[in-house]
């Protein structure tokens, strides 16, 4: 973390700690709680924190996902421009493998990934921008996972990446097999079957955070 980074986290310290930065424009957030004998109280977003510390996308839709068993496997998921979505994603109960790949061409990251344990108990959460896929892997049973998105939903502009691509290499937490995926999820595409759809751009990047 830069200096000015840092003094940015540091001056938000009470509300949020910046935990890791898998890319550099993704961020690792937890939350602070405030405890007493009662239970606590945690800012889990605060738009005005997160445009002081660099991240000044306006969010405008909340979902909220529950998987019933351990093993499922949702992703990799992204919409395409003009309705690419950024999104912040926690988990309100269990765990998740969660997993973002970065599909900015010219990106010096591009084609790679990164995995994140969310949970319950750690009360972390991710910040991913447009141009990532990004799906999760239930790691008990009843996980629910809620999330902002700064777009909405649109059909005509959903797409997705193969959850298993060898390409990718992501060591999932559950085997082939095992794993309970959807159909529509079977039956994404690789990565070298994607058309460019997003375009690394470096100055547009660093202002995301």
């Amino acid at each position: 973390m830069n200096p000015v980074e840092k003094y940015l986290w540091d001056f938000l310290g009470w509300r949020m700690e910046l935990i890791d930065r898998p890319f550099p424009e993704v961020s690792v957030l937890r939350p602070r709680q405030h405890v007493d004998e009662r239970g606590f109280f945690s800012e889990v977003y605060s738009r005005e924190s997160f445009a002081a510390a660099g991240i000044g996308t306006e969010f405008i839709q909340d979902n909220h996902t529950r998987s019933v068993e351990q093993g499922v496997v949702r992703g990799l998921h992204f919409q395409i421009p003009p309705l690419a979505q950024a999104k912040l994603v926690r988990v309100l109960r269990g765990a998740v493998q969660d997993v973002l790949v970065d599909l900015r061409h010219g990106s010096p990251t591009f084609g790679r990934h990164a995995s994140i344990r969310l949970s319950a108990e750690l009360w972390n959460q991710v910040y991913i921008p447009e141009g990532f896929a990004h799906g999760y892997c239930t790691l008990a049973p009843g996980t629910e996972v809620f999330y902002k998105v700064n777009r909405p939903y649109s059909a005509a502009h959903d797409r997705g990446l193969l959850w298993n691509d060898p390409a990718l290499g992501i060591e999932w937490s559950v085997d082939k097999e095992r794993a309970i995926v959807s159909d529509k999820d079977r039956r994404q595409p690789l990565l070298a079957e994607l058309p460019a759809f997003f375009q690394y751009e470096p100055m547009a990047s660093a202002k995301t955070g």
